[in-house]
């Protein structure tokens, strides 16, 4: 994949400049207290609503689901925090000038070259250096175990069929997923889950929508707040209508078309993801899944995202691209190969 490298546009431009004009600025903090803790009244837009404008960071090292050896521990102390930390950034650091273990050893039967083979090693990851604010073992809390509930009968078929494509040599692009394909970003939602780079979106509140910008694949989501039911229409990244409970923006989306970027789901998906602002640098972000024909029941995930004072770049996923075409041609040579070399042990 490409790198970023041109700044978001000038259309993006003209909606923070709108946005802007609606927002009233954050006041003094009344107390020494409400300082030290970065407690403050909850800004506000002109029209009353929270004001949770902003980039905000959700890089952490918290695993989703709770690691098995932390079985029964919902919250780290100070010192486990720590050790946690160093533990993986060493492992990581060692992992730097190695392949990605995911990309080692055989590809389709035949021995991985050294550039795929290291195409993606830590050197190019950046999934921070710090566990959640929160110091949880895992980013989900419900169920309480931390872990992503089991696959229905249907979920493991389609799972399976999905990690046999990938395996084989592509006979398509519809073979590799909607990451690889720039089609969705593996971390841009809905809902949106940590990954290994580009863990940043951009919020943006305007009259009768609220806009999500994703630093992944630089996909957007204009979300309408009027209360107007969900369209017919299904679409990559869902259909999504918004709405406030309290202080909390929430999120309803369904309508999924085909894969979504979230691993195994089903277009039966239906994400409820809620924003809630903490402190002055602090976004709680919280979602629920419910996919019937995929998992068990629902499961609930809790990231705490940090304000991020720098500017955010376009992530240019398919600009220029040529992997797709030369995953495919790599697939076809695979392919002529095997068939010679059956041809000629068959003499």
């Amino acid at each position: 994949m490409c790198c970023r490298f041109l700044v978001v546009g000038s259309v993006l431009s003209m909606m923070i400049a709108v946005a802007s004009l609606s927002v009233i600025p954050v006041g003094a903090q009344t107390s020494a207290a409400a300082t030290t803790a970065k407690r403050l009244t909850v800004p506000r837009t002109a029209d009353g609503k929270p004001d949770l404008q902003g980039i905000w960071d959700y890089r952490t090292l918290t695993p989703m689901e709770r690691p098995s050896d932390l079985a029964g521990k919902e919250v780290l102390t100070d010192e486990e925090a720590a050790a946690f930390e160093k533990r993986t950034l060493v492992a990581s650091d060692a992992d730097r000038r190695d392949a990605d273990p995911s990309r080692e050893g055989l590809v389709n039967g035949a021995p991985a070259t050294a550039d795929v083979a290291r195409a993606y090693n830590q050197f190019w990851m950046d999934r921070g250096s710090k566990v959640v604010g929160t110091k949880r073992t895992s980013l989900i809390i419900d169920p309480p175990d931390g872990r992503i509930p089991p696959l229905t009968a249907e979920g493991k078929k389609r799972t399976a069929a999905l990690a046999a494509a990938r395996e084989r040599p592509a006979v398509g692009p519809e073979d590799r997923s909607v990451g690889e394909r720039c089609i969705m970003g593996f971390n841009a939602g809905p809902p949106m889950t940590p990954g290994g780079y580009n863990n940043n979106f951009l919020l943006l509140q305007v009259p009768g929508y609220v806009v999500i910008l994703n630093e992944m694949v630089h996909s957007t989501r204009i979300i309408p707040m009027d209360q107007r039911p969900h369209g017919d229409i299904r679409q990559w990244a869902g259909d999504s209508r918004g709405h406030w409970e309290g202080d909390t923006l929430v999120v309803d989306t369904t309508n999924f078309y085909a894969q979504t970027s979230l691993n195994g789901s089903s277009p039966n998906l239906h994400v409820v993801e809620r924003f809630r602002r903490v402190d002055a640098d602090t976004l709680l972000y919280e979602f629920t899944v419910d996919d019937p024909t995929t998992w068990v029941k629902p499961w609930t995930a809790q990231v705490p995202m940090v304000r991020n004072p720098e500017p955010m770049y376009e992530y240019a996923c398919h600009e220029g691209n040529y992997g797709m075409t030369n995953l495919l041609s790599g697939a076809r040579a695979i392919e002529k190969a095997s068939a010679e070399a059956a041809k000629k042990g068959s003499r």
